[in-house]
């Protein structure tokens, strides 16, 4: 079946992100590619490329400008996305907050991988599900309390990021991927596995499992790019 033709509200939009000296030079032109369009009462946001960290705000700000448009909320197809963090978790987060508080809201109807991993190891999952499900008996209490905790743990999750980047001189996207190995490895939710290595610079030792997983994972790393 063919895809529905773009309404006039409809918008494509590459975002490039400027360097240092604000100019895009250094940096990749395109790090994503947002288009929208309309669909009833709601309107269909389509992200390709990467959510993470170079993106600044400029992922919220489409959200915020497609929420504004829309009568009911989004529905997201982050279906193209090659790699999410938790700067593009955190964007999804903030909308969404912005959603209910203007009675709207916002559907993930259909996830990369790399988004799917990310919405499960935070937990956050259950609140982008549809309207439907939501009012089958989701709670909103619930969905507030698991909002605040994501949002509350994003700054623990930046600094092991941090750590793991000036330990092994790594990049932020090889910080990431270390991260997420070493908590789908350990069965250890993303945010308490950054914990112990935040505490680790306090000279309080992470777990053995957690300091095998690591290592394991910084030793593939140096592997797959020597």
């Amino acid at each position: 079946m063919p895809e529905p033709a773009y309404s006039a509200s409809s918008a494509d939009e590459a975002v490039a992100v400027p360097g240092a000296d604000g100019s895009a030079a250094g940096r990749r032109p395109e790090l994503f590619l947002v288009t929208t369009r309309t669909e009833g009462d709601r309107v269909v946001v389509t992200v390709r490329g990467e959510m993470c960290l170079d993106l600044d705000d400029s992922l919220q700000e489409r959200l915020l400008h497609a929420l504004a448009d829309s009568v009911s909320g989004l529905d997201l197809d982050l279906g193209d996305v090659d790699f999410c963090d938790c700067t593009g978790l955190n964007a999804l987060l903030r909308a969404r907050r912005e959603a209910l508080a203007e009675g709207k809201t916002i559907t993930v109807r259909a996830a990369a991988p790399a988004v799917e991993r990310l919405l499960d190891l935070t937990g956050t999952g259950p609140l982008f599900t549809t309207q439907a499900e939501q009012d089958a008996g989701r709670d909103l209490g619930v969905e507030v309390v698991q909002l605040r905790r994501a949002m509350r743990t994003r700054p623990t999750i930046d600094l092991a990021r941090g750590v793991l980047m000036a330990s092994f001189g790594l990049s932020p996207d090889q910080a990431w991927d270390v991260l997420v190995h070493a908590s789908q490895n350990t069965n250890t939710k993303l945010h308490r596995l950054a914990e112990h290595l935040v505490s680790a610079v306090q000279g309080e030792a992470p777990p053995e499992a957690v300091q095998q997983e690591v290592a394991a994972a910084v030793a593939r790393l140096a592997t797959e790019n020597a």
